[in-house]
């Protein structure tokens, strides 16, 4: 698999600078293909340069991006897993209570709901 070329800060500040002194026609072309660069990037590096972002020029990391509190984020995956889990537990006592009460209607000693509360 190819590696994606990335540049430093300090080559992109080296092949900025020669691409501002370059003026004869085709120069920057020759610079370009001498740095194996392409005119996008430069652009590129130029609108970050112009904006005075500090950290524009570092190189910036590929992928999905990591979420600033990690330990927040695990701590409301566990806590709904651990939902879920009760859920499922309420489900089943659920079905036994209302089994219970069929079981008991038919033995002919139906439960009240309200004296269960009380």
């Amino acid at each position: 698999m190819v590696k994606r070329r990335s540049f430093s800060n300090a080559q992109k500040r080296r092949i900025l600078a020669a691409a501002d002194r370059c003026t004869r026609p085709g120069e920057l072309g020759a610079l370009l293909r001498k740095e194996g660069v392409y005119s996008s990037s430069l652009s590129t590096w130029r609108r970050q340069r112009e904006a005075v972002e500090l950290e524009a020029l570092a190189p910036n990391k590929r992928g999905p991006k990591v979420p600033a509190n990690r330990a927040e984020v695990q701590r409301i995956a566990k806590l709904t897993r651990e939902v879920g889990r009760l859920q499922g537990e309420l489900d089943k006592a659920m079905l036994v209570i209302g089994v219970q009460k069929k079981l008991a209607t038919l033995l002919g000693r139906p439960i009240d709901d309200e004296s269960e509360n009380s």
